[in-house]
């Protein structure tokens, strides 16, 4: 996988956990979803993506 596709911007995140873009903000603010910032755009490491569905699964089962 090359660099850049290990960087997802906002859109993407949004189809993955059916959140609006409102919510995936909020989530990239509060820093439950880590993400870098390039300029002025905002790109979530793919692996970034899948801490927080892992965790949020974890927290669930608990």
């Amino acid at each position: 996988m090359s660099p850049a596709q290990e960087l997802l911007t906002v859109p993407p995140v949004m189809a993955c956990l059916q959140l609006g873009r409102s919510a995936v903000y909020d989530l990239l603010r509060t820093g439950q979803l880590a993400s870098i910032t390039l300029g002025r755009a905002r790109r979530i490491p793919t692996h970034a993506l899948t801490d927080f569905i892992r965790t949020r699964l974890e927290q669930d089962a608990a």
